[in-house]
Protein backbone atom coordinates (compact mmCIF):
# COMPACT_ATOMS: atom_id res chain seq x y z
CA UNK A 1 0.00 0.00 0.00
CA UNK A 2 2.82 2.38 0.82
CA UNK A 3 4.56 1.63 -2.42
CA UNK A 4 1.38 2.26 -4.46
CA UNK A 5 0.66 5.54 -2.71
CA UNK A 6 4.22 6.72 -3.30
CA UNK A 7 4.02 5.77 -6.96
CA UNK A 8 0.71 7.57 -7.35
CA UNK A 9 2.09 10.74 -5.82
CA UNK A 10 5.05 10.73 -8.20
CA UNK A 11 2.78 10.47 -11.20
CA UNK A 12 0.21 13.07 -10.13
CA UNK A 13 -0.31 15.56 -13.02
CA UNK A 14 1.29 18.93 -12.36
CA UNK A 15 -2.04 20.65 -13.03
CA UNK A 16 -3.37 19.20 -9.78
CA UNK A 17 -0.68 20.94 -7.69
CA UNK A 18 -2.00 23.90 -5.72
CA UNK A 19 -0.40 27.11 -4.55
CA UNK A 20 0.95 30.37 -5.94
CA UNK A 21 4.60 29.23 -5.86
CA UNK A 22 4.30 26.25 -8.19
CA UNK A 23 6.11 27.91 -11.09
CA UNK A 24 9.01 28.94 -8.86
CA UNK A 25 9.27 25.43 -7.45
CA UNK A 26 9.30 23.91 -10.92
CA UNK A 27 11.95 26.37 -12.10
CA UNK A 28 14.15 25.62 -9.09
CA UNK A 29 13.69 21.87 -9.59
CA UNK A 30 14.75 22.19 -13.21
CA UNK A 31 17.85 24.21 -12.35
CA UNK A 32 18.92 21.69 -9.69
CA UNK A 33 18.41 18.82 -12.10
CA UNK A 34 20.43 20.51 -14.84
CA UNK A 35 23.20 21.43 -12.42
CA UNK A 36 23.39 17.87 -11.08
CA UNK A 37 23.50 16.37 -14.55
CA UNK A 38 26.11 18.89 -15.67
CA UNK A 39 28.25 18.09 -12.63
CA UNK A 40 28.00 14.37 -13.20
CA UNK A 41 28.74 14.78 -16.92
CA UNK A 42 31.73 17.00 -16.18
CA UNK A 43 33.14 14.53 -13.63
CA UNK A 44 32.64 11.62 -16.00
CA UNK A 45 34.34 13.48 -18.84
CA UNK A 46 37.29 14.37 -16.61
CA UNK A 47 37.96 10.70 -15.79
CA UNK A 48 36.96 9.26 -19.13
CA UNK A 49 34.06 7.53 -17.42
CA UNK A 50 36.39 5.34 -15.36
CA UNK A 51 36.13 4.82 -11.60
CA UNK A 52 39.28 6.32 -10.11
CA UNK A 53 38.35 6.47 -6.42
CA UNK A 54 38.37 9.31 -3.92
CA UNK A 55 41.76 9.71 -2.29
CA UNK A 56 42.67 11.33 0.97
CA UNK A 57 45.71 13.44 1.63
CA UNK A 58 49.02 11.63 1.96
CA UNK A 59 49.92 10.36 5.44
CA UNK A 60 53.33 10.09 6.99
CA UNK A 61 54.01 8.79 10.50
CA UNK A 62 56.98 10.30 12.28
CA UNK A 63 59.21 8.06 14.36
CA UNK A 64 58.00 8.31 17.98
CA UNK A 65 60.55 9.72 20.42
CA UNK A 66 62.74 7.00 21.89
CA UNK A 67 61.29 4.23 19.72
CA UNK A 68 62.52 2.18 16.77
CA UNK A 69 60.60 0.62 13.91
CA UNK A 70 60.17 -3.15 13.93
CA UNK A 71 59.11 -4.07 10.36
CA UNK A 72 56.46 -6.64 9.58
CA UNK A 73 57.70 -10.15 8.98
CA UNK A 74 57.57 -13.79 9.96
CA UNK A 75 59.41 -15.96 12.45
CA UNK A 76 59.45 -19.48 13.83
CA UNK A 77 58.53 -18.74 17.45
CA UNK A 78 59.73 -20.88 20.36
CA UNK A 79 62.12 -23.82 20.38
CA UNK A 80 61.81 -27.14 18.58
CA UNK A 81 63.67 -28.99 21.32
CA UNK A 82 62.61 -28.95 24.95
CA UNK A 83 64.73 -27.24 27.57
CA UNK A 84 67.28 -29.81 28.70
CA UNK A 85 68.23 -27.94 31.88
CA UNK A 86 64.83 -27.04 33.31
CA UNK A 87 62.61 -29.49 31.46
CA UNK A 88 60.38 -26.63 30.28
CA UNK A 89 58.34 -26.94 27.09
CA UNK A 90 58.28 -24.08 24.60
CA UNK A 91 55.38 -24.14 22.11
CA UNK A 92 56.69 -23.38 18.63
CA UNK A 93 54.98 -22.19 15.48
CA UNK A 94 55.48 -20.15 12.33
CA UNK A 95 53.84 -16.75 12.76
CA UNK A 96 53.59 -13.39 10.96
CA UNK A 97 53.26 -9.97 12.58
CA UNK A 98 52.55 -6.42 11.46
CA UNK A 99 55.09 -3.67 11.90
CA UNK A 100 55.17 -1.74 15.17
CA UNK A 101 57.20 0.82 17.08
CA UNK A 102 59.00 -0.30 20.23
CA UNK A 103 60.83 1.57 22.99
CA UNK A 104 64.58 1.30 22.53
CA UNK A 105 65.02 0.81 26.26
CA UNK A 106 62.92 -0.23 29.20
CA UNK A 107 60.89 2.56 30.81
CA UNK A 108 63.18 4.29 33.28
CA UNK A 109 62.56 5.63 36.76
CA UNK A 110 62.71 9.18 35.38
CA UNK A 111 60.03 8.52 32.76
CA UNK A 112 57.74 6.73 35.17
CA UNK A 113 58.28 9.48 37.73
CA UNK A 114 56.92 11.94 35.15
CA UNK A 115 53.71 9.89 35.22
CA UNK A 116 53.57 9.98 39.02
CA UNK A 117 54.18 13.74 39.11
CA UNK A 118 51.51 14.33 36.47
CA UNK A 119 49.01 12.52 38.68
CA UNK A 120 50.24 14.52 41.70
CA UNK A 121 49.89 17.84 39.85
CA UNK A 122 46.43 16.96 38.55
CA UNK A 123 45.26 16.29 42.12
CA UNK A 124 46.74 19.59 43.29
CA UNK A 125 45.05 21.52 40.47
CA UNK A 126 41.71 19.91 41.28
CA UNK A 127 42.08 21.03 44.89
CA UNK A 128 43.24 24.54 43.98
CA UNK A 129 39.97 24.90 42.05
CA UNK A 130 37.96 23.40 44.93
CA UNK A 131 36.15 25.99 47.09
CA UNK A 132 37.36 24.08 50.15
CA UNK A 133 40.92 25.18 49.28
CA UNK A 134 40.23 28.72 48.12
CA UNK A 135 38.29 27.98 44.94
CA UNK A 136 40.55 29.49 42.26
CA UNK A 137 38.38 28.87 39.19
CA UNK A 138 41.23 29.65 36.81
CA UNK A 139 42.72 26.20 37.51
CA UNK A 140 39.74 24.62 35.75
CA UNK A 141 38.22 25.38 32.36
CA UNK A 142 34.45 25.01 32.13
CA UNK A 143 33.54 27.24 29.14
CA UNK A 144 35.01 27.75 25.69
CA UNK A 145 36.22 31.04 24.21
CA UNK A 146 32.61 31.97 23.44
CA UNK A 147 31.48 31.26 27.03
CA UNK A 148 29.63 28.11 25.99
CA UNK A 149 29.62 25.31 28.61
CA UNK A 150 32.05 22.47 27.92
CA UNK A 151 33.19 19.38 29.79
CA UNK A 152 35.22 20.74 32.73
CA UNK A 153 38.93 20.00 32.53
CA UNK A 154 42.09 21.18 34.24
CA UNK A 155 43.98 24.22 33.06
CA UNK A 156 47.54 22.99 32.62
CA UNK A 157 48.69 26.38 31.34
CA UNK A 158 48.31 27.89 34.79
CA UNK A 159 51.36 27.09 36.95
CA UNK A 160 51.07 25.74 40.45
CA UNK A 161 52.32 28.36 42.96
CA UNK A 162 55.01 26.16 44.50
CA UNK A 163 56.97 29.02 46.11
CA UNK A 164 54.58 31.93 46.62
CA UNK A 165 51.38 30.21 47.68
CA UNK A 166 48.63 31.71 49.76
CA UNK A 167 47.49 29.93 52.88
CA UNK A 168 44.67 28.13 51.03
CA UNK A 169 46.95 27.27 48.10
CA UNK A 170 49.57 25.90 50.47
CA UNK A 171 46.96 23.64 52.06
CA UNK A 172 46.04 22.27 48.63
CA UNK A 173 49.67 21.61 47.73
CA UNK A 174 50.60 20.08 51.07
CA UNK A 175 47.53 17.81 51.05
CA UNK A 176 49.28 15.30 48.75
CA UNK A 177 52.23 14.88 51.12
CA UNK A 178 52.63 13.04 54.41
CA UNK A 179 55.22 13.20 57.17
CA UNK A 180 56.82 9.94 58.27
CA UNK A 181 55.70 9.48 61.88
CA UNK A 182 59.09 8.24 63.05
CA UNK A 183 61.88 10.01 61.16
CA UNK A 184 59.90 13.11 60.08
CA UNK A 185 60.65 12.74 56.38
CA UNK A 186 58.25 14.59 54.08
CA UNK A 187 57.16 12.33 51.24
CA UNK A 188 54.49 11.97 48.60
CA UNK A 189 51.37 10.23 49.85
CA UNK A 190 51.47 7.14 47.65
CA UNK A 191 47.91 6.15 48.57
CA UNK A 192 46.53 9.23 46.79
CA UNK A 193 48.34 8.64 43.49
CA UNK A 194 45.31 7.19 41.71
CA UNK A 195 44.92 7.44 37.94
CA UNK A 196 41.50 7.09 36.33
CA UNK A 197 41.28 6.18 32.66
CA UNK A 198 38.86 4.74 30.15
CA UNK A 199 39.43 2.25 27.35
CA UNK A 200 36.97 1.61 24.55
CA UNK A 201 37.13 -2.03 23.44
CA UNK A 202 36.87 -1.67 19.66
CA UNK A 203 37.54 -5.36 19.02
CA UNK A 204 34.74 -6.51 21.32
CA UNK A 205 32.36 -3.88 19.96
CA UNK A 206 33.10 -5.11 16.44
CA UNK A 207 32.06 -8.72 17.11
CA UNK A 208 28.97 -9.67 15.16
CA UNK A 209 27.32 -11.26 18.18
CA UNK A 210 27.17 -7.83 19.84
CA UNK A 211 25.36 -6.02 17.02
CA UNK A 212 22.48 -3.89 18.28
CA UNK A 213 20.28 -5.08 15.40
CA UNK A 214 19.43 -8.77 16.10
CA UNK A 215 19.14 -9.45 12.35
CA UNK A 216 22.83 -8.66 11.90
CA UNK A 217 24.09 -11.11 14.54
CA UNK A 218 23.65 -14.21 12.41
CA UNK A 219 23.88 -14.00 8.62
CA UNK A 220 22.60 -17.56 8.13
CA UNK A 221 19.14 -16.96 6.69
CA UNK A 222 18.06 -20.49 7.66
CA UNK A 223 18.08 -19.37 11.30
CA UNK A 224 15.28 -17.42 12.90
CA UNK A 225 16.15 -14.02 14.27
CA UNK A 226 16.46 -14.16 18.05
CA UNK A 227 15.42 -11.15 20.09
CA UNK A 228 16.78 -12.60 23.31
CA UNK A 229 18.98 -10.31 25.38
CA UNK A 230 22.69 -10.42 24.61
CA UNK A 231 24.76 -10.12 27.78
CA UNK A 232 27.98 -8.10 27.94
CA UNK A 233 30.59 -7.61 30.67
CA UNK A 234 32.37 -4.33 31.28
CA UNK A 235 34.81 -3.11 33.89
CA UNK A 236 34.05 -0.08 36.02
CA UNK A 237 35.57 1.55 39.09
CA UNK A 238 34.95 4.35 41.56
CA UNK A 239 36.33 5.72 44.81
CA UNK A 240 34.04 5.29 47.81
CA UNK A 241 33.46 7.69 50.69
CA UNK A 242 36.44 6.23 52.55
CA UNK A 243 38.77 6.97 49.65
CA UNK A 244 39.15 3.31 48.65
CA UNK A 245 39.14 2.16 45.05
CA UNK A 246 36.16 -0.07 44.27
CA UNK A 247 36.52 -2.16 41.11
CA UNK A 248 33.64 -4.09 39.60
CA UNK A 249 32.86 -6.12 36.52
CA UNK A 250 29.26 -5.56 35.50
CA UNK A 251 27.28 -8.09 33.49
CA UNK A 252 24.12 -6.74 31.89
CA UNK A 253 22.04 -6.84 28.67
CA UNK A 254 23.53 -5.09 25.65
CA UNK A 255 22.08 -1.58 25.37
CA UNK A 256 24.44 0.51 23.24
CA UNK A 257 28.03 1.52 22.32
CA UNK A 258 28.77 2.68 25.88
CA UNK A 259 28.68 -0.95 27.00
CA UNK A 260 32.18 -1.35 25.56
CA UNK A 261 33.73 1.57 27.44
CA UNK A 262 35.68 0.25 30.44
CA UNK A 263 36.71 2.43 33.38
CA UNK A 264 39.75 1.79 35.56
CA UNK A 265 41.22 3.50 38.61
CA UNK A 266 44.74 2.34 39.45
CA UNK A 267 47.09 3.39 42.20
CA UNK A 268 50.21 3.97 40.13
CA UNK A 269 52.95 4.54 42.71
CA UNK A 270 55.60 1.78 42.47
CA UNK A 271 55.85 -0.67 45.34
CA UNK A 272 59.31 0.21 46.64
CA UNK A 273 59.03 -2.50 49.31
CA UNK A 274 59.48 -5.16 46.63
CA UNK A 275 63.22 -5.01 47.30
CA UNK A 276 62.75 -6.46 50.78
CA UNK A 277 59.76 -8.68 50.01
CA UNK A 278 61.48 -10.40 47.07
CA UNK A 279 64.74 -10.96 48.95
CA UNK A 280 64.18 -11.75 52.58
CA UNK A 281 67.19 -12.00 54.88
CA UNK A 282 69.05 -9.55 52.63
CA UNK A 283 70.23 -5.99 53.26
CA UNK A 284 68.26 -4.16 50.55
CA UNK A 285 66.91 -1.25 52.57
CA UNK A 286 68.89 1.25 50.49
CA UNK A 287 66.99 0.20 47.35
CA UNK A 288 63.66 0.40 49.17
CA UNK A 289 64.39 4.01 50.15
CA UNK A 290 66.38 5.30 47.16
CA UNK A 291 65.89 3.26 43.98
CA UNK A 292 62.78 5.06 42.68
CA UNK A 293 63.14 8.51 44.28
CA UNK A 294 66.88 9.28 44.17
CA UNK A 295 68.18 10.94 40.95
CA UNK A 296 71.18 8.61 41.01
CA UNK A 297 68.81 5.95 39.63
CA UNK A 298 67.02 8.16 37.08
CA UNK A 299 68.19 6.16 34.08
CA UNK A 300 67.70 2.72 35.62
CA UNK A 301 64.61 0.68 34.66
CA UNK A 302 61.59 1.22 36.86
CA UNK A 303 60.62 -1.85 38.92
CA UNK A 304 57.97 -2.58 41.52
CA UNK A 305 55.36 -1.83 38.86
CA UNK A 306 52.56 -4.35 38.35
CA UNK A 307 51.04 -5.29 35.00
CA UNK A 308 48.04 -3.12 35.90
CA UNK A 309 50.26 -0.12 36.60
CA UNK A 310 52.26 -0.65 33.40
CA UNK A 311 49.00 -0.74 31.42
CA UNK A 312 47.89 2.51 33.09
CA UNK A 313 51.20 4.13 32.10
CA UNK A 314 50.57 3.17 28.45
CA UNK A 315 47.12 4.82 28.57
CA UNK A 316 48.51 7.98 30.18
CA UNK A 317 51.34 8.16 27.64
CA UNK A 318 48.77 7.94 24.85
CA UNK A 319 46.62 10.74 26.29
CA UNK A 320 49.71 12.86 26.98
CA UNK A 321 50.81 12.55 23.35
CA UNK A 322 47.32 13.19 21.98
CA UNK A 323 47.02 16.44 23.93
CA UNK A 324 50.42 17.51 22.68
CA UNK A 325 49.56 16.82 19.04
CA UNK A 326 46.01 18.17 19.12
CA UNK A 327 44.00 17.38 15.99
CA UNK A 328 47.16 16.03 14.33
CA UNK A 329 47.08 13.01 16.63
CA UNK A 330 43.75 11.57 15.53
CA UNK A 331 45.31 8.73 13.53
CA UNK A 332 47.97 7.83 16.09
CA UNK A 333 47.64 4.35 17.49
CA UNK A 334 47.67 4.04 21.31
CA UNK A 335 50.72 2.99 23.29
CA UNK A 336 50.35 -0.47 24.80
CA UNK A 337 52.34 -3.38 26.18
CA UNK A 338 53.78 -5.67 23.52
CA UNK A 339 52.16 -9.02 22.90
CA UNK A 340 54.23 -12.00 23.96
CA UNK A 341 54.91 -12.85 20.32
CA UNK A 342 55.79 -9.27 19.31
CA UNK A 343 58.28 -9.22 22.15
CA UNK A 344 60.06 -12.41 21.04
CA UNK A 345 59.92 -11.34 17.39
CA UNK A 346 61.63 -8.04 18.26
CA UNK A 347 64.13 -9.59 20.70
CA UNK A 348 65.52 -12.11 18.23
CA UNK A 349 66.65 -9.35 15.90
CA UNK A 350 66.58 -9.33 12.13
CA UNK A 351 68.27 -12.75 11.96
CA UNK A 352 65.97 -14.55 14.40
CA UNK A 353 68.80 -15.45 16.79
CA UNK A 354 68.23 -17.44 20.02
CA UNK A 355 69.63 -14.46 21.95
CA UNK A 356 69.39 -10.76 21.08
CA UNK A 357 72.94 -11.05 19.74
CA UNK A 358 74.45 -13.22 17.01
CA UNK A 359 76.49 -15.56 19.20
CA UNK A 360 75.03 -18.44 21.19
CA UNK A 361 77.48 -17.52 23.95
CA UNK A 362 76.74 -14.79 26.51
CA UNK A 363 80.11 -13.03 26.34
CA UNK A 364 82.67 -12.04 23.73
CA UNK A 365 86.08 -13.58 23.14
CA UNK A 366 87.50 -10.82 25.35
CA UNK A 367 85.24 -11.86 28.22
CA UNK A 368 82.79 -8.95 27.94
CA UNK A 369 79.23 -9.91 28.75
CA UNK A 370 76.42 -9.03 26.35
CA UNK A 371 73.77 -8.52 29.05
CA UNK A 372 73.14 -7.98 32.75
CA UNK A 373 72.15 -11.32 34.30
CA UNK A 374 73.42 -13.77 36.93
CA UNK A 375 76.51 -15.34 35.32
CA UNK A 376 77.47 -17.50 38.27
CA UNK A 377 75.77 -19.18 41.23
CA UNK A 378 76.29 -16.28 43.62
CA UNK A 379 78.45 -13.84 41.67
CA UNK A 380 76.01 -11.23 40.41
CA UNK A 381 78.83 -8.75 39.76
CA UNK A 382 80.69 -10.80 37.15
CA UNK A 383 78.93 -8.85 34.39
CA UNK A 384 79.65 -5.50 36.08
CA UNK A 385 76.34 -5.03 37.92
CA UNK A 386 74.96 -6.20 41.23
CA UNK A 387 71.27 -5.46 40.59
CA UNK A 388 69.85 -3.57 37.61
CA UNK A 389 72.09 -1.54 35.34
CA UNK A 390 71.47 1.74 33.53
CA UNK A 391 69.20 1.34 30.54
CA UNK A 392 71.10 0.85 27.30
CA UNK A 393 74.69 0.37 28.47
CA UNK A 394 74.99 -2.98 26.68
CA UNK A 395 74.97 -3.20 22.89
CA UNK A 396 71.65 -3.11 21.03
CA UNK A 397 70.39 -6.02 18.94
CA UNK A 398 70.06 -5.73 15.17
CA UNK A 399 66.66 -4.07 15.59
CA UNK A 400 68.24 -1.29 17.65
CA UNK A 401 66.73 -2.48 20.94
CA UNK A 402 68.65 -2.50 24.23
CA UNK A 403 68.39 -4.91 27.17
CA UNK A 404 66.08 -7.40 25.48
CA UNK A 405 67.90 -9.99 27.57
CA UNK A 406 68.53 -9.48 31.27
CA UNK A 407 68.47 -6.26 33.28
CA UNK A 408 64.73 -6.55 34.06
CA UNK A 409 62.19 -9.02 32.76
CA UNK A 410 59.32 -7.31 30.94
CA UNK A 411 55.55 -7.43 31.08
CA UNK A 412 53.59 -8.34 27.96
CA UNK A 413 49.88 -7.94 27.27
CA UNK A 414 49.38 -11.69 26.82
CA UNK A 415 47.68 -13.94 29.34
CA UNK A 416 49.97 -16.84 30.25
CA UNK A 417 48.92 -20.36 29.28
CA UNK A 418 50.96 -23.52 28.84
CA UNK A 419 49.67 -23.76 25.25
CA UNK A 420 51.26 -20.44 24.38
CA UNK A 421 51.32 -19.66 20.68
CA UNK A 422 49.56 -22.95 19.89
CA UNK A 423 46.35 -21.39 21.21
CA UNK A 424 46.71 -18.26 19.07
CA UNK A 425 46.26 -17.28 15.45
CA UNK A 426 49.36 -17.36 13.28
CA UNK A 427 48.54 -13.79 12.13
CA UNK A 428 49.41 -11.15 14.76
CA UNK A 429 49.10 -13.78 17.53
CA UNK A 430 47.65 -12.68 20.84
CA UNK A 431 45.75 -14.23 23.71
CA UNK A 432 44.27 -11.54 25.93
CA UNK A 433 42.04 -11.98 28.93
CA UNK A 434 41.16 -9.01 31.11
CA UNK A 435 40.56 -10.85 34.35
CA UNK A 436 37.82 -9.49 36.58
CA UNK A 437 38.53 -8.92 40.24
CA UNK A 438 36.20 -11.81 41.05
CA UNK A 439 38.04 -14.26 38.76
CA UNK A 440 40.17 -17.05 40.23
CA UNK A 441 43.72 -15.88 40.79
CA UNK A 442 45.11 -18.45 38.34
CA UNK A 443 43.41 -16.52 35.51
CA UNK A 444 45.48 -13.44 36.30
CA UNK A 445 48.82 -14.75 35.05
CA UNK A 446 50.52 -12.51 32.48
CA UNK A 447 53.42 -13.54 30.30
CA UNK A 448 56.80 -12.09 31.27
CA UNK A 449 59.74 -12.18 28.86
CA UNK A 450 63.48 -11.55 28.73
CA UNK A 451 64.81 -12.70 32.08
CA UNK A 452 66.40 -10.31 34.55
CA UNK A 453 69.50 -9.35 36.48
CA UNK A 454 68.81 -12.19 38.96
CA UNK A 455 68.32 -14.97 36.36
CA UNK A 456 70.84 -17.45 34.93
CA UNK A 457 71.86 -17.73 31.29
CA UNK A 458 69.11 -20.13 30.21
CA UNK A 459 66.38 -17.73 31.36
CA UNK A 460 67.51 -14.75 29.27
CA UNK A 461 67.00 -16.51 25.94
CA UNK A 462 64.47 -14.82 23.70
CA UNK A 463 62.20 -17.89 23.69
CA UNK A 464 62.13 -18.32 27.48
CA UNK A 465 58.58 -18.03 28.84
CA UNK A 466 57.66 -17.07 32.37
CA UNK A 467 54.74 -15.41 34.13
CA UNK A 468 53.67 -13.27 37.05
CA UNK A 469 50.26 -12.32 38.43
CA UNK A 470 48.94 -9.05 37.06
CA UNK A 471 48.74 -7.31 40.46
CA UNK A 472 52.13 -8.52 41.72
CA UNK A 473 55.04 -6.01 41.58
CA UNK A 474 58.59 -7.34 41.53
CA UNK A 475 62.08 -5.88 41.91
CA UNK A 476 63.14 -7.64 38.72
CA UNK A 477 60.19 -6.91 36.38
CA UNK A 478 59.80 -3.73 34.34
CA UNK A 479 58.32 -2.98 30.94
CA UNK A 480 58.57 -1.11 27.67
CA UNK A 481 55.84 0.20 25.37
CA UNK A 482 54.97 -0.49 21.75
CA UNK A 483 52.70 1.26 19.27
CA UNK A 484 51.16 -0.29 16.18
CA UNK A 485 52.14 1.38 12.92
CA UNK A 486 49.34 2.99 10.95
CA UNK A 487 50.93 1.37 7.91
CA UNK A 488 54.20 -0.48 7.52
CA UNK A 489 55.66 0.24 4.09
CA UNK A 490 58.95 -1.54 4.79
CA UNK A 491 60.05 -4.74 3.15
CA UNK A 492 58.96 -8.02 4.68
CA UNK A 493 61.51 -9.63 6.99
CA UNK A 494 61.58 -13.40 7.09
CA UNK A 495 63.65 -14.51 10.06
CA UNK A 496 63.61 -18.17 9.21
CA UNK A 497 63.48 -21.13 11.59
CA UNK A 498 65.53 -21.35 14.74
Amino acid sequence: MIKNSYSQKLHTPLTLWRGAGVEAVLLLFGLVALTSCAGARSNAMATGGEITGIRGTSYGEATPFGMVAIPKGSLHIGLEDGDTLWGASFPSRDISVDGFWMDQTEVSNAKYRQFVYWVRDSIIRERLADPAFGGDETFKIEVDKDDNPITPHLNWNKPIPWRKASEDEARAIESVYVIHPVDGTKMLDASQMNYRYEVYNYAMAGLRKYRLNPEERDLNTDHEVSNADVMISKDTAYIDDDGKIVRQTITRPLSGPWDFLNTYIINIYPDTTCWVNDFQNAENERYLRLYFSNPAYDDYPVVGVSWEQASAFCRWRTDFLMKGLGSNGNDIQPFRLPTEIEWEYAARGKEGNPFPWESTDVKSDKGCFYANFKPDRGNYTLDGSLITSKCGIFSANSNGLYDMAGNVAEWTSTVYTEAGVDAMSDLNPELRYDAAKEDPYRLKKKSVRGGSWKDPESMIRSAWRSYEYQNQPRSYIGFRCVRSMVIDASGVKNKGKR
